[in-house]
């Protein structure tokens, strides 16, 4: 192996349902152990559907922005320099807490399989709102060891602070 390096703006990027995404690394360097993607989120981006992956964990580290990060029932306000994980299993889902300002974060993949992912939203069609299909969305996460989760049983504890 070599050492490599991205450079600032380097890496292969495109827009899907107003998100704006690019490569930083695409596992190729570590034999396909990680990923790292960054994700900029628009004013009020509402994200996908809560899902579980069964292949990867999925860290997020915040760099702009109020990220929500929603579990089951339960919320997390994200702020710069806040890292959220979601191991294999847990349910989850993200999206912009601010209607008015844009997010950004960095997002590992652990292994990199799922930046497949993230390349295939560049493909799906957005709706006349722009947004994405929640059904399409599902369709290309079930490609990656990701189901949709039904959240209709667990109990609610409301939203907090990344630092409560």
């Amino acid at each position: 192996m070599t050492i490599t390096v991205n450079a600032a703006g380097a890496g292969e990027s495109w827009s899907a349902g107003g998100a704006r995404f690019r490569i930083l690394a695409d596992g190729s360097a570590v034999d396909g152990r990680w990923g790292l993607v960054e994700c900029a989120l628009p004013p009020g981006w509402s994200g996908p559907p809560q899902h579980i992956h069964r292949e990867h964990d999925e860290s997020f580290f915040i760099l702009t922005g109020a990220v929500t990060f929603t579990s089951g029932r339960d919320d997390l306000l994200a702020t710069p320099g806040t890292l959220v994980t979601a191991p294999i299993g847990d349910p989850h889902t993200f999206a912009n807490a601010d209607d008015q300002g844009p997010a950004s974060f960095l997002c590992t993949v652990t292994p990199e399989r799922y930046i497949g992912y993230f390349k295939d939203l560049a493909s799906l069609r957005p709706g006349p709102d722009g947004r994405l299909d929640p059904a399409d969305l599902l369709a290309v996460m079930s490609r990656y060891g990701t189901e949709p989760y039904d959240f209709a049983t667990t109990g609610s504890q409301g939203q907090r602070r990344a630092d409560e």
